[in-house]
């Protein structure tokens, strides 16, 4: 079998484009422009590396933006009344706090301090219980843009067999609450599973799509999976490799070749679900521009 290849870079791509046609008519009809901030806190090089890129995607979708920089040393009380400052700012329809937050910040308290209007990461205890009851509010990017990806690709995961495996805060809870919900793309049967299962494969065999989010490169393998499978993989990973040029690759939580051989549809790494995070988080700051936010 010769799997199709959901290429996220390109829906990615394709969601970017759409949401900066609907930026320019909502700025043309009703005189209003996204305005997404961030607040990072230290000199954590992937942390930089990662508002830097959020920052120049607001810019190409025509975003206002603007990100404040804290040193590590600030004080909890400090960074909450930031927080507190960009919930009062009427430019700001998003406000992200870039994780991890140094030692002596309590990253539950700031968090909750975001008006969960503009809690465009869905992290706030408000989105995540609007998320499990199925009703009106901020998802949280990187599951959303999972089950984007189901739905650009035309795996509709309605009364499939989803196994998840791995039960983050990030990604495992939150896609197994966006799957499971009686609503359109979802209405799956869904299993949690993770690293204190004694044998992995007894699950990962049963699914008709995979999830993989385990933080473990390479673990599953193709002999772990049943023919016809979809597999989304969310693991980045390095691993050592001499002859690439700095010395290292970055692999998914799933071996590709081998899945790839019996899957019917599957996420490369890197170019699958990594790209879907910021469009997802330019989608919330729209819908929160707009008043619509789900």
């Amino acid at each position: 079998m010769s799997a199709q290849i959901i290429d996220g870079k390109k829906i990615s791509e394709d969601i970017r484009r759409e949401i900066k046609q609907r930026t320019a008519a909502l700025k043309a009809s009703r005189g209003v422009v996204p305005g997404l901030a961030f607040i990072l806190v230290g000199d954590d090089p992937a942390s930089q590396s990662y508002v830097r890129s959020k920052g120049k995607a607001c810019e190409e979708a025509g975003f206002y933006s603007v990100t404040e920089r804290m040193p590590g040393s600030t004080p909890e009380n400090l960074l909450l009344a930031k927080v507190a400052e960009f919930n009062e700012d009427p430019r700001v329809h998003g406000l992200l706090v870039q994780l991890p937050l140094p030692r002596q910040i309590s990253e539950q308290k700031v968090i909750e301090a975001i008006n969960p209007a503009k809690d465009v990461d869905g992290f706030h205890p408000i989105s995540i219980g609007r998320l499990v009851s199925g009703g009106r509010g901020f998802r949280s990017c990187t599951p959303a843009g999972i089950q984007e990806l189901l739905i650009r690709s035309g795996n509709d995961p309605s009364g499939k067999h989803v196994v998840i495996a791995g039960r983050s805060n990030i990604v495992g809870k939150p896609i197994a609450n966006i799957l499971i919900q009686k609503q359109p793309w979802a209405n799956a049967i869904v299993t949690v599973v993770h690293t204190g299962a004694r044998d992995l494969s007894a699950y990962t065999r049963t699914a008709d799509i995979l999830i993989a989010a385990i933080g473990k490169p390479e673990c599953i393998t193709g002999s772990m999976l049943k023919e016809g499978v979809v597999v989304i993989d969310v693991g980045i990973n390095r691993v050592d490799d001499a002859s690439a040029k700095n010395g290292y690759r970055l692999v998914g939580d799933v071996h590709f070749e081998s899945a790839r051989a019996v899957a019917s549809a599957i996420t490369p790494v890197p170019g699958g679900v990594g790209p879907m995070t910021i469009a997802m988080l330019l989608g919330n700051t729209l819908q929160a521009a707009e008043g619509t936010y789900r």
